[in-house]
């Protein structure tokens, strides 16, 4: 296997090369990728040091057999071409052609088969707050099909990337300093706030983060289910926490649920409240599953469950996705 990184110096082009070591992914060569900033880094990788290579519209992809590409929507929209004209299978983690008819959006917990023989050699990785809570919801809808979820996520910093957290860590410091925390990466000072913004805001009312929670769920489910999100950053440096009410068709208790969460691929359930035990990002933080905990009836609708989900949005939410997503299709004929 030829397996290619664009983006190999950001922070899930950094989680991938981790991801495929430790999954021991069948890699005999791999190349790297990034823009004039990163070209002539070089990174460890199985015993050997790799160097970054320009990204460049020529033939550096020839022989690759999948490429994983986290270099942000424009540089998919105008690489896309050169990464796939000979053959190689692009695994984007943009959010470029997520909603294109032509292009399979994947959640190997979910709907793998959508990833088998993509027409234009193209999967999309999902947005990360979509991937943690679809993959939870599928435990539910399994048990009866779901109308409506109602979301808030708790978004960490590492959503925003590496430069992200480094600010995060930076406006610590600085205010126990006395200083004026710098403010770049957040429309406003993230350390000691929450801040009810994560994108930008669209015509009706919602961010773009919402609505890829609305839209992209659906895409994954192949459902009709409606989703209303409220998408919100947290001063926590990594992996994102969601508040989740599901309505069903049927009522579904709270022991069918614990018991769908316990046998989910992917899943951990984390639901003990009378020893205070349920997920939390902090000790969450570098772990491959989506965690579930206090689950409860809705006191609102008698249809209805509302659930605690923790999962980390640099592993499953990016990179951990996209190499899944590789070794279904590995394993199932459909690559290499």
């Amino acid at each position: 296997m030829k397996v290619a990184i664009v983006g190999a110096s950001g922070a899930v082009g950094q989680e991938l090369l981790k991801v495929l070591e430790q999954r021991n992914f069948p890699t005999d060569e791999l190349l790297l990728f990034g823009s004039e900033r990163s070209a002539g880094r070089v990174y460890p990788f199985r015993g050997k040091q790799i160097g970054v290579r320009l990204l460049a519209h020529n033939d550096d992809f020839k022989g690759v057999d999948v490429a994983f590409v986290s270099a942000g929507a424009s540089t998919s929209k105008e690489f896309a071409e050169t990464i796939t004209k000979h053959g190689a299978l692009m695994i984007d983690n943009s959010s470029a052609f997520r909603m294109d008819p032509d292009v399979p959006l994947v959640v190997p917990e979910v709907n793998p088969e959508d990833g088998i023989d993509p027409p234009r050699r193209i999967i999309a990785n999902p947005n990360c707050t979509t991937i943690q809570m679809v993959v939870a919801l599928k435990a539910i809808e399994n048990l009866s099909h779901i109308r409506r979820v109602r979301v808030s996520t708790y978004q960490s910093a590492s959503g925003a990337g590496a430069a992200a957290m480094a600010e995060l860590e930076r406006q610590h410091a600085q205010l126990v300093r006395g200083e004026e925390p710098t403010v770049s990466k957040f429309v406003y000072q993230l350390a000691y706030n929450v801040i009810p913004q994560v994108d930008v805001f669209t015509e009706n009312g919602y961010t773009k983060e919402e609505m890829k929670m609305f839209n992209e769920t659906r895409k994954i489910m192949h459902s009709d289910v409606r989703v209303s999100a409220t998408c919100v950053r947290v001063p926590v440096m990594r992996a994102h926490s969601e508040a989740v009410w599901v309505e069903t068709e049927r009522p579904v208790s709270v022991e069918e649920a614990r018991e769908a969460f316990a046998s989910a691929e992917g899943v951990v359930l984390m639901d003990e409240p009378a020893e205070k035990s349920y997920p939390m990002p902090l000790p969450l933080a570098g772990v491959d599953a989506v965690y579930v905990g206090r689950i409860r009836s809705d006191l609102a609708d008698p249809n209805s469950l509302t659930f605690w989900c923790v999962s980390d949005q640099i592993r499953k939410g990016a990179a951990l996705n996209a190499v899944q997503i590789a070794e279904y299709l590995l394993r199932n004929g459909h690559l290499g």
